[in-house]
C-alpha cells in the first residue's frame, strides 16, 4: 500500500497523470480474507435470496426484513462499522465487495441492504458524537435495528437543500419539534432509526437529526402506504409524516446547518456502493443469458452460435469487466487515502470522510457508468431470451425493472454527470488537480505541426495507452475551452457539462479495464488473458466513438470560426487509431470464451 500522500493519485488526477498498472487494485488482488468474505456472501445470496425471488416479486416486505435480520446475524451489515461499535471494521474494499456480491439476488433486498448499511448507518458513524455512536451503531450493525434516511420531499428532490420540513427548538431548549413530509423513504416500513433532515428557522442549510421510531408509540410519526413501484417491489418504500415529533437536542447530527454536507457526503459513499451493487447483477444477467443461448436451438443450432447473439454476449461481458475494474480501482484508492489520513493522526471518522470525499468525482463516474451498463445488460438479456424474456416466468424482466431505479437514486445520472465535471473544475481552482497546465499544453499542441512519425506499437496495449493519453487531451481541450468561454457561468450550460462528463466517464472506465488487464498479463501471460485483452480493447473502441461524438457536440456548442475548425481538427487527431482493432474478431473471442464456460468467467 502507498505510505505517502504523493504516492497515490488524488481524486480526478487520473486525467492529468499516468497511472502504472502495478498501482491499481483489481479483483484478482483480493486477500485471502476478502476471498472468504466473497464466498460467504455469495453462498448467503444463493441460499437466502435467489430461491425466494418469486416472493420478493410478489411484494413480500416481511421477507425482506427477515433476510435483513439474517444478514445481520452473519455480520454482513457490520463490515464497514468500526470494531469499537460492534462492527468488523474490514476496510473499504471489503465493504464494496460485500455490497457487490450480496446485491444480485433481487433489487428489493439490494436496496434495503444499501439503504441500511450506507445512508442509514454511515451518517452516524461518520458524523455522530461518541455518545450517539455508542447508542445507535451497535444495534444498526447487528441488525437489531434498521435505519432509514429521510431527505427527499415532494418539492425537494435533486435540490436537496430546498426541503420544507422544519425543526423548532422548545422553550426549555431541551428538544426540537419536527414537522413535515418525506417521500420515497427506503426501509420506512421496518426501521427503528431515521436520519431526518429539517430546517431550523430561516437557516440557509438543513440540519440532520437522529430520530427513533417505534410503531407502538410513534411520537407524531405516521407512515404512508407502501408505494407500488416498477421494480424493487419488496423494498419497503413509504412516505413519512412528522407532526410535532419531539427529538432531544442531543440527537442533532453534527452541528446546526451541517445537514446538507452530511447528505452530500453520505451520497458519495452511496454512489460507489450503488455501482458495486450493480456489478454482480451484470455478471448474473450474462450468465443467465449465455446459459439460455447455449440451450435454446433455432434452425437446428444453439442461438449462442449466431453472430448476432455473440455480439450481445461480448458487449455485455466487456462492460461488466470494465465496471468491475473501475469500481475496485476506486475502492482501493479510497481505502489507501483513509489509511494515509489515519497514519497522519486523523480519527477514523475524519479519515473516512475525507478519504471518500477525495474521490467524489470517481464515485459519480462509477454511479453513472455502472447503473447504465446494468440496464443495457438486462435489456440485451431480454432480447436474447426473445419472447420468453418478456415473461415473468424468466428472470430477465425483473432484472430489467430492478435495474431502472439505479439511474435515479443517489442523485440522478444527469445530476452526477454535472457534479463530476463541476467538482473537477473546483478541484482545479483549489490547486488540487492541475488542469490549467496540461490544458495549455494541449492548446499549444493544436497550434503546432503534428508529428507524422509512426510510433512503435509492438508492445501489448502500447497503442491503446497512447489512445487513452489522446482522449485525456480531448477532455482538456473541451473543458479548457468551455471554462475559458463561460467561466463561473459554465454550470448554467448543462448540455455541455453532460457531454464533457461522458468524455470523462469513458476515459476512466476504459483506462481501468486496460490497467487491470495489463497488470494481470504481467503475472500470468497474454495467452491466459486473451479474452480480457479483447474486452479491454473492445471497451476502448466504443469509448473512442462516444468521445468523438460528445467532443464534436461540445466544440460546436461553444466555439466558432477558426477556433472551432482548429479544435475539430484536434478532435479528429485525438480520436484516430493508427491500427483499428477488428472488433468483430474481438467480440467472437470474448463470446466463445463465455460460451465455453457457460457463464461470466473473468
Amino acid at each position: 500500500m502507498a505510505d505517502t500522500e504523493k504516492d497515490i493519485l488524488r481524486g480526478g488526477q487520473f486525467l492529468v497523470k499516468e497511472t502504472n498498472c502495478e498501482d491499481v487494485f483489481t479483483p484478482e488482488d483480493f486477500s485471502e480474507e476478502q476471498a472468504m468474505m466473497k464466498d460467504s456472501v455469495m453462498e448467503f445470496n444463493d441460499r437466502e435470496i435467489i430461491p425466494h425471488k418469486a416472493r420478493f416479486e410478489a411484494k413480500d416486505y416481511a421477507l425482506t426484513e427477515e433476510v435483513m435480520r439474517k444478514a445481520g446475524d452473519m455480520g454482513f451489515l457490520s463490515v464497514a462499522v468500526p470494531e469499537a461499535y460492534g462492527g468488523m471494521g474490514m476496510g473499504f474494499v471489503s465493504t464494496v465487495l460485500t455490497c457487490d456480491y450480496i446485491s444480485s439476488g433481487t433489487g428489493s433486498f439490494s436496496t434495503a441492504f444499501g439503504a441500511h448499511t450506507g445512508i442509514g448507518t454511515m451518517p452516524i458513524t461518520l458524523y455522530g458524537t461518541e455518545a450517539q455512536k455508542q447508542k445507535y451503531v451497535p444495534k444498526l450493525a447487528s441488525g437489531e435495528w434498521f435505519g432509514a434516511y429521510c431527505l427527499t420531499e415532494p418539492g425537494a428532490g435533486s435540490d436537496a437543500n430546498s426541503g420544507k420540513t422544519t425543526a423548532e427548538l422548545s422553550a426549555d431548549g431541551k428538544s426540537y419539534k419536527i414537522n413535515g413530509q418525506k417521500m420515497w423513504i427506503s426501509n420506512a416500513g421496518f426501521c427503528s432509526v431515521m436520519i431526518v433532515f429539517a430546517r431550523i428557522e430561516d437557516d440557509k442549510n438543513i440540519t440532520g437529526f437522529i430520530v427513533e421510531y417505534n410503531g407502538d408509540s410513534p411520537n407524531g410519526i405516521t407512515l404512508g402506504e407502501e408505494e407500488h413501484k416498477l421494480g424493487i417491489r419488496a423494498s419497503s418504500t413509504r412516505q413519512v409524516f412528522f407532526n410535532d415529533t419531539v427529538v432531544p437536542v442531543e440527537n442533532m447530527l453534527a452541528g446546526r446547518g451541517e445537514g446538507f454536507k452530511i447528505a452530500m457526503n453520505a451520497l458519495n459513499v452511496g454512489r460507489i456502493k450503488l455501482a458495486a451493487a450493480c456489478l454482480d447483477s451484470q455478471r448474473r444477467i450474462l450468465t443467465t443469458a449465455v446459459d439460455y443461448a447455449n440451450e435454446r436451438k433455432q434452425f437446428k443450432t444453439p442461438i449462442a452460435n449466431f453472430g448476432a447473439i455473440k455480439t450481445k454476449l461480448a458487449e455485455m461481458a466487456a462492460s461488466a469487466y470494465a465496471g468491475e475494474s473501475a469500481t475496485y480501482r476506486a475502492a482501493k484508492n479510497i481505502e489507501d487515502r483513509i489509511a494515509i489520513r489515519e497514519a497522519a493522526g486523523n480519527t477514523h471518522q475524519e479519515a473516512e470522510l475525507k478519504g471518500v470525499e477525495e474521490y467524489a468525482i470517481e464515485c459519480s463516474i462509477l454511479k453513472v457508468a455502472v447503473s447504465e451498463d446494468v440496464q443495457n445488460a438486462a435489456d440485451e438479456g431480454i432480447q436474447i431470451f426473445g419472447g420468453m424474456g418478456f415473461s415473468e416466468e424468466t428472470p430477465m424482466e425483473s432484472a430489467w425493472r430492478d435495474a431502472r431505479i439505479a439511474r435515479i437514486y443517489e442523485g440522478t445520472n444527469e445530476i452526477n454527470r454535472m457534479l463530476a465535471v463541476g467538482m473537477l473544475v473546483k478541484k482545479a481552482m483549489k490547486g488540487h488537480v492541475d488542469l490549467l497546465g496540461p490544458a495549455q499544453a494541449v492548446q499549444e499542441e493544436l497550434m503546432g505541426i503534428p508529428s507524422f512519425d509512426t510510433p512503435d506499437y509492438s508492445e501489448l496495449f502500447s497503442e491503446e495507452k497512447q489512445m487513452i493519453a489522446k482522449l485525456k487531451k480531448t477532455f482538456l481541450m473541451v473543458a479548457g475551452g468551455a471554462v475559458q468561454k463561460f467561466g463561473p457561468q459554465l454550470e448554467e450550460h448543462q448540455q455541455l457539462l453532460i457531454a464533457a462528463a461522458d468524455i470523462l466517464i469513458e476515459i476512466y472506465m476504459a483506462e481501468s479495464a486496460i490497467l487491470r488487464t495489463e497488470k494481470n498479463v504481467k503475472r500470468t501471460s497474454e495467452k491466459e488473458q486473451s479474452a480480457q485483452i479483447a474486452m479491454a480493447k473492445l471497451y476502448l473502441y466504443h469509448a473512442v466513438d462516444i468521445i468523438e461524438e460528445k467532443g464534436k457536440e461540445s466544440i460546436i456548442s461553444f466555439a466558432e470560426g477558426d477556433e472551432q475548425r482548429m479544435m475539430l481538427m484536434g478532435l479528429k487527431r485525438f480520436t484516430k487509431y493508427a491500427n483499428y482493432p477488428d472488433i468483430v474478431d474481438l467480440r467472437i473471442e470474448i463470446a466463445e470464451k463465455v460460451k465455453a464456460e457457460n457463464k461470466y468467467c473473468f
